[in-house]
């Protein structure tokens, strides 16, 4: 039995599936958290976060690296660590630094730091020769309309330092820029009580389909397990509405995208993780978005496990424990699996999601997770504002994702307006 250090976590279902995973290994963890409501307040009524299960539970301030380097070298002496891991983005680079005191598995903390930051991540790609969008890195207003000037509209905005879609937005003209800029000059603490870098990231807007590409890297070889596509809506902000495992893709595209998704895991040194890394089709070819150093969020490593049987939660803790993970397939007797959100373009209070029963009973879902009513309701601009989700499989084909679509359509969420 290996134990692990994990160091925050997401509360969305990686938050679960981690648990469950470092569980079902035969291994077990403790919780490092710098608070503990945070995670009680993410848990049903009712229930405990399966998060509170570890062996033990402890607070510190996870957001003075220097102090809590110090404090995990003396808990490691009494409590033997094995592993440290984390399922947060925003420890990502602290988890990597605690590995390399400690001695412990994990990638560089240089490379995942150059992952988390994506203004280090387009540079080092860039340096590398991997294809990206052009993009410019501006500290100030006068700096970021120069910019975009030369990118030319429409381009996206972007924080370099936040998650989930926030405050990524496109923007058609000047006056839009600024309503962006100015968006992102007032939010400087981010939801875990971190400083924000004050750069912005601007980027031409690509064209073409979105994917992402599902890796595993162990012992210095990249390993692909897949592709997911994704739908993206709520103009101007780009919300994830959608995804499907694996995407309809021709295997000459197929291959593209995943050759590039290689060629930037190598650019940025990354080994030792699962990786999570979205990629534009465009017309001139691949573009990669971004290069997340973790396994996906969104289900999409349920979506994997159902059709393949690979357990991606399983490998990322094989990884950080240093164990080759088990990447082998098996027929699950589906061929796609996709899942749908549901996204609320309204603010106020929801009264019911009428039609939810009658999805369950369909025999091709596998999931279905609503808001219950009396809920707050923000009209969504990123990720976080989800009122639920449905996921459904297909035993012949590539299916599920028009599945998912007609289940969604029959959902009717009420919301009374504040």
């Amino acid at each position: 039995m290996a134990h692990l250090l994990m160091v925050e976590s997401w509360v969305g279902s990686m938050s679960r599936l981690l648990p469950r995973a470092i569980r079902e290994s035969g291994h077990e963890f403790t919780f490092l958290t710098r608070d503990l409501h945070h995670y009680l307040r993410a848990a049903p009524e009712g229930t405990a976060h399966p998060l509170l299960a570890a062996r033990h539970v402890l607070t510190a301030d996870t957001n003075d690296t220097d102090s809590l380097l110090s404090l995990v070298e003396r808990l490691h002496t009494t409590l033997g660590f094995d592993g440290v891991i984390t399922s947060c983005d925003y420890y990502l680079p602290t988890v990597a630094r605690i590995a390399g005191r400690l001695g412990l598995p994990g990638p560089s903390a240089e490379a995942v730091e150059s992952a988390c930051r994506k203004d280090a991540t387009r540079r080092v790609l860039e340096a590398a020769g991997v294809a990206g969008p052009r993009y410019a890195v501006c500290a100030d207003w006068a700096r970021t309309a120069e910019a975009a000037r030369h990118i030319g509209y429409p381009l996206v905005v972007k924080p370099v330092d936040l998650c989930a879609g926030m405050y990524v937005r496109r923007v058609d003209d000047e006056g839009g820029l600024l309503d962006a800029f100015r968006a992102l000059a007032d939010f400087p603490v981010n939801a875990r009580g971190q400083r924000r870098s004050p750069v912005v990231l601007l980027e031409e807007l690509l064209d073409g389909p979105e994917f992402s590409v599902e890796t595993v890297s162990f012992g210095g070889a990249a390993e692909v397990v897949g592709v997911t596509d994704k739908s993206v809506g709520g103009a101007p902000a780009f919300i994830e509405t959608g995804h499907m495992f694996p995407a309809a893709l021709a295997p000459k595209d197929a291959e593209a995208v995943c050759e590039t998704a290689l060629l930037a895991l190598k650019a940025l040194g990354l080994d030792g993780v699962v990786a999570h890394t979205e990629i534009k089709l465009t017309t001139a070819g691949p573009r990669v978005v971004e290069v997340n150093p973790r396994p996906a969020g969104n289900r999409i490593t349920e979506l994997v496990r159902h059709v393949t049987g690979v357990d991606l939660a399983a490998a990322f803790v094989d990884v950080a424990l240093g164990k080759r993970p088990d990447l082998r397939r098996r027929d699950t007797g589906l061929r796609s699996a996709a899942i749908g959100f549901l996204v609320p373009d309204t603010a106020g209070t929801l009264v019911s999601i009428e039609g939810g029963d009658a999805v369950w009973e369909e025999p091709d879902v596998l999931e279905v997770r609503l808001a219950e009513p009396g809920e707050h309701v923000k009209a969504a601009g990123s990720n976080n504002e989800y009122l639920g989700h449905v996921m459904a499989a297909d035993t012949e084909g590539p299916g599920a994702r028009d599945r998912v679509e007609a289940l969604l359509a029959g959902l009717r969420p009420r919301v009374v307006i504040a």
